[in-house]
């Protein structure tokens, strides 16, 4: 069928509105018409080549709508369901086994190759084809074909367009903290960044019952949303020492510590901040494959500091996406104060925004 898609061509450049045309849904698969697609910050460094999928490409990976035709053999899913879009897995190896599917064998050629498992991609512009499948969906679109696992049938009154963020950035924020981290109420945590992450992740701090709960962050309209959303302190970096400040809330360090932008200072500061046993969770995507995290291992030993590196949350898209919209309609997630939307031709201009701090969430609307 023909479809309408934001590509990236180059890294670094803007994103282009394309038509194209895109194959029926295969074995496994699902059409979905795209209702919303979160725009995230993966989807910049896969266009930017920190993570290398050939380009030009079809990115987007935050997507929800409504499916208009099932493939062969797929079970659960038909025609009107709507749907939220979240990372592909295998479904078969230990890790997802165990649930765990963010450490499936096979998540880098699932999610990052640019192509089908059967190697094809299943876009073409101009007859030849581009990459897709980014994260077994490439939403950036009017249309995406899927893979059924890795789509979620949801039931409910809330806008479905609003609901793709789940599938990535809000359930690794939540599920970093709900299902990695797992703290104790009462527990003291410190979330660093204030982005859509950081802040699904204060967020679920205050349904874990957290206290209390800080975050830090440069940009003051998020630090305000942070307070809003259940912080009790929200602190600005650039107001000096913050292993100091935070250590004036709580003198004896950190029980927990949630890193969200990925810069090495900043993760370093987190883990200083930890009191004995204090566990430290990493999300943020680093600006270089080869960045590092200086750790004294002396400090590590005498204290007993964690560290642990958390891929979506640790999240089950399939329980956990369901679990996060009953928050949400309880009233204990109110993800939509982080949404701003744009139309998908706007794609650049919403970026820019995203970077400015001018929104949260950008949501792209076909």
């Amino acid at each position: 069928m023909d479809i309408r898609v934001a590509v990236a061509r180059a890294p670094n450049a803007p994103f282009t509105l394309e038509a194209a045309t895109l194959d029926e849904p295969g074995p496994g698969e699902v059409l979905v018409r795209i209702a919303g697609v979160g725009l995230c910050h993966t989807d910049l460094v896969a266009r930017d080549q920190l993570i290398p999928i050939p380009l030009p490409a079809v990115l987007g990976h935050e997507g929800a709508g409504v499916v208009e035709r099932v493939g062969p053999r797929v079970t659960g899913l038909a025609p009107g369901d709507s749907v939220v879009m979240s990372f592909a897995s295998c479904g078969h190896c230990r890790r997802c086994a165990a649930r765990l599917p963010g450490y499936c064998r096979e998540f880098p050629p699932l999610n990052f190759s640019g192509a089908r498992p059967d190697g094809t991609s299943g876009v073409r512009i101009g007859g030849q084809p581009v990459s897709a499948n980014f994260f077994g969906q490439s939403s950036f679109a009017s249309h995406a074909v899927a893979l059924a696992t890795n789509v979620v049938k949801v039931k409910t009154t809330l806008p479905i367009a609003e609901l793709g963020p789940l599938g990535c950035g809000l359930q690794t924020g939540a599920g970093g903290v709900i299902r990695a981290l797992a703290p104790p109420a009462g527990a003291s945590i410190t979330i660093f960044g204030g982005g859509p992450v950081g802040l699904a992740a204060v967020m679920a701090a205050r349904i874990r019952a957290c206290d209390p709960i800080l975050i830090i962050e440069p940009i003051a309209a998020r630090r305000r949303l942070a307070l809003e959303l259940g912080a009790t302190h929200a602190l600005d970096p650039a107001d000096g020492d913050v292993a100091a400040a935070i250590r004036a809330v709580v003198p004896d360090g950190l029980d927990f510590a949630f890193e969200t932008s990925g810069q090495q200072e900043v993760a370093e500061t987190a883990l200083a901040s930890l009191a004995s046993y204090g566990l430290l969770g990493l999300v943020g995507v680093p600006p270089r494959m080869d960045a590092t995290l200086a750790i004294n291992l002396a400090g590590l030993i005498t204290f007993g500091h964690r560290v642990h590196g958390i891929i979506e949350g640790d999240s089950d898209p399939q329980t956990f996406i369901p679990e996060l919209i009953a928050h949400r309609e309880a009233g204990r997630f109110p993800f939509e104060r982080l949404i701003a939307t744009y139309p998908l031709d706007g794609i650049n201009e919403a970026i820019a925004a995203q970077l400015r701090g001018d929104c949260v969430k950008a949501v792209l609307i076909p």
